[in-house]
């Protein structure tokens, strides 16, 4: 995978991740709210973001959720991709982090956070690499080190996810389960 258009230290921070911080709404989601004419309520997440959770969670890459709601629909996408680091019903997410930092002793520069709107950008300016999606709130996108082609619920977290694998190395090993090998070589298409 080629880093293209994206600044050689903002590659180097995505190397030193070993913690990525996500939003939900917008980010996981593309941050429409849905309700049942009995208050509950849906969400969509994407299948794609999902993948990429799993690949880098596999490399050793933790992920947490940090986010201002707290939903059953959230609860269980989290428990399906194997997230435990959940603050949830947060509307103070820089304190979220700090408590959530205290726990799985990384340094401030060893988190990404991926975010979309006003309560993201403390963390995303207190981490070691602030990112927002595509479709952002447009200060935040101003305040990011860096912003997604993807839009948020449309493989934005993908986008991150093999961003950070790509920088850090292992991205090809992650892809090589999935990958054909050519019948008249050893190359991988």
């Amino acid at each position: 995978m080629t880093q293209k258009n994206i600044a050689p230290e903002i590659i180097e921070k995505a190397g030193q991740i070993r913690l990525l911080v996500l939003d939900v709404d917008g980010v996981l989601t593309d941050g429409s709210l849905y309700f049942s004419d009995s208050g509950e309520s849906m969400k969509v997440f994407s299948t794609l973001d999902g993948q990429g959770i799993k690949m880098l969670r596999n490399t050793g890459v933790e992920i947490a959720i940090i986010s201002g709601r707290k939903s059953g629909p959230l609860i269980r996408r989290a428990c399906d991709l194997g997230i435990v680091h959940m603050q949830l019903g947060r509307e103070d997410k820089l304190n979220a982090l700090s408590e959530l930092l205290a726990t799985l002793h990384f340094k401030l520069q060893e988190v990404a956070h991926l975010g979309d709107d006003l309560p993201d950008l403390p963390v995303m300016q207190s981490v070691g690499l602030g990112i927002a999606v595509n479709n952002a709130y447009e200060l935040v996108k101003q305040r990011a080190d860096w912003c997604t082609e993807k839009k948020g619920g449309a493989g934005a977290v993908r986008e991150v996810c093999d961003f950070i694998m790509d920088a850090q190395g292992t991205l090809m090993d992650q892809l090589k389960p999935y990958l054909v090998c050519s019948k008249n070589s050893d190359s991988y298409q």
